[in-house]
């Protein structure tokens, strides 16, 4: 049997990360690694972790890394052979582990599997069965199946895009491709990761059969000026680093004509000043900062501290 090491992130949710772990207890699959990061929270949740699961790793990070920095902390920990990225946020039915890692064995050019994913307080309702391409041009793209009734059936899906809640990755594409980019913090770092994880050959696939539950939102709400800002921000920081030249001239056309006017008229209309700043910021951001930097900006640079 394939170790699995499952990494998860905390980030002041003690009581929803404990939550997960009580899902994870319920697993029938055996040879499990389970590991939580602490992102600098307040209060220090490894002694209220190990109280009720001792076996849990719990890694403290003297600061906030971020998502992709958090998780990568858990890579260089983790000793399994799969690695399983899980949001804290989210809760495991008995099943999904063992149907993720037997998909690997389909095809040897798997990169990285995905169960579906759910809504927890609609688990009928489904928030990702897979994700189609980056648009070019508007630099968004879709998810799957999103707030729809996804069946599950017995079929395993190509796509896109991993979903950063929950993907399986297999170890020797991480020592091939490397850790998560760390410089988006928040949002976009697995659609970048997995761009990565494609030009290296791999394949993204989505197990229909099984899914997991997403507490959606209850990280950085439905929509907050934090959200603005990085998802803002990332979403050019993603273009620049995976188009081509003739896509981002369209792409920064597009951006500039069309969807930064609209969305500062929508957000003066709305008399959302907050989000206006923050949205400003983030498209400034790209303006001002390499590929490469790893400066958060605006007034989330704090957040690292």
């Amino acid at each position: 049997m394939s170790k699995v090491s499952i990494i998860s992130v905390n980030y002041n949710q003690p009581e929803v990360t404990l939550e997960l772990l009580e899902s994870l207890e319920k697993q029938d699959y055996q040879d499990l690694e389970i590991i939580v990061v602490d992102n600098d929270s307040k209060l220090d949740p490894t002694r209220l972790i190990h109280d009720q699961y001792p076996e849990v790793k719990v890694i403290r990070s003297d600061q906030n890394l971020g998502f992709a920095g958090g998780n990568n902390l858990g890579i260089k920990e983790a000793s399994g052979d799969f690695l399983f990225f899980l949001n804290n946020d989210t809760e495991v039915p008995n099943g999904t582990i063992k149907a993720l890692v037997d998909a690997f064995s389909l095809n040897p050019k798997t990169g990285v599997v995905c169960p579906i994913i759910n809504y927890f307080d609609q688990p009928g309702l489904t928030q990702y069965a897979g994700y189609t391409a980056i648009n070019s041009l508007t630099g968004r793209n879709q998810a799957i199946g999103y707030k729809q009734q996804v069946q599950p059936k017995l079929r395993i899906s190509e796509t896109h895009y991993a979903h950063g809640a929950a993907m399986m990755v297999r170890r020797e594409v991480v020592d091939q491709v490397g850790l998560m980019p760390e410089n988006y913090f928040l949002y976009y770092e697995e659609l970048d990761w997995g761009a990565q994880i494609k030009k290296a050959g791999y394949k993204i696939q989505v197990v229909q059969s099984v899914f997991i539950l997403h507490k959606e939102s209850v990280s950085t709400g439905k929509a907050s000026p934090l959200k603005t800002y990085f998802q803002t921000r990332n979403r050019l920081l993603f273009m620049r680093r995976n188009m081509s030249l003739t896509q981002k001239v369209m792409f920064y056309c597009f951006f500039l004509c069309v969807a930064l006017p609209k969305n500062v008229l929508q957000f003066v209309f709305r008399r959302e000043i907050d989000h206006l700043k923050s949205y400003w910021n983030g498209a400034i951001w790209n303006f001002t900062n390499d590929i490469n930097s790893n400066r958060i900006g605006y007034i989330y640079e704090s957040l690292r501290s």
